[in-house]
């Protein structure tokens, strides 16, 4: 008998969905609510026929033990986290980015001359956002020829997509939109033919770091200050006062005239945050 023949329970329950519902809650901030049961079904089913059990309790009791010490936890919001992403998503954001925000910079506090320009993608996922901002900014460095410097930070709760954003590699598929150039410039293609694939250049690579963290963390362990954090697409899956919670907690690590990027699908209106509408969808905080 193989993994795929091992017989699990037809469903999640109700009450074994709300008690995971909950947990994810207050765990991640991330709202799960009963449209979303068939799809934590089938994701938390692929994970029973793995570990081979028998029962969607079973799993879920373990999932909420507070003794456990295994790693299932982890696997877990792993499963639960969505991470669509794809290069250069939303495009405009990047423009305004080269041609308002980062001259903005420069005057004002010689970001990337005097010092690195520093960018934070929160959440990440599996690492198109960041690595689409490396390659942003390094035809904007070619075009400037002096030197301009800048680090890029990739955070997200998900430690699978971290792992991908980590080793660069994606799907011929999955580099569709970047124009041809920069992926000839940037990306080097496998040479196996049956699974073709590109890695990020070791260049690109280079310029971005990643870290673990989640948005229900009470602070969150930012070294430096940012003058610039694209948090989209994410706001979405949270309540009012979580992202509001969320959107002050990021800009504690903004510097003041920084910029904050938000998904096209979202908005920070009617939410008690520290930043101003510069652009749709582009926020500044305050000085």
């Amino acid at each position: 008998m193989n993994d795929s023949d091992i017989p699990v329970s037809i469903t999640l329950s109700d009450k074994d969905f709300q008690r995971l519902s909950v947990f994810i809650e207050s765990t991640s901030g991330i709202q799960m609510p009963l449209s979303k049961k068939s799809m934590l079904t089938a994701r938390i089913q692929k994970r029973l026929r793995l570990l081979k059990l028998h029962s969607f309790t079973e799993y879920v009791d373990w999932v909420l033990d507070p003794h456990d010490t295994t790693q299932e936890l982890i696997h877990f919001l792993d499963i639960v986290t969505t991470n669509k992403t794809d290069f250069f998503r939303e495009p405009n954001h990047f423009t305004f980015m080269t041609e308002t925000a980062i001259p903005a910079l420069i005057q004002s506090g010689g970001a990337g001359t005097s010092r690195p320009l520093r960018i934070w993608s929160a959440p990440c996922s599996t690492g198109e956002e960041p690595y689409t901002m490396a390659m942003v900014i390094k035809e904007f460095a070619a075009q400037r020829n002096n030197g301009f410097k800048a680090t890029i930070l990739g955070t997200d709760l998900s430690t699978r997509a971290l792992q991908h954003a980590e080793n660069a590699v994606y799907d011929m598929d999955k580099t569709e939109p970047v124009p041809l150039p920069l992926k000839r410039k940037y990306m080097l293609k496998s040479k196996d033919q049956a699974t073709p694939r590109a890695r990020m250049t070791p260049e690109i690579r280079e310029m971005v770091k990643f870290q673990h963290l989640n948005f229900m963390d009470s602070e969150y362990h930012i070294p430096q200050p940012m003058d610039i954090i694209f948090c989209r697409n994410c706001l979405i899956y949270f309540d009012r006062p979580t992202a509001e919670k969320i959107v002050n907690k990021l800009c504690r690590h903004l510097i003041p005239g920084g910029y904050f990027f938000i998904g096209h699908s979202e908005t920070l209106n009617k939410l008690q945050v520290p930043v101003v509408p510069v652009a749709p969808t582009i926020y500044q905080l305050q000085k």
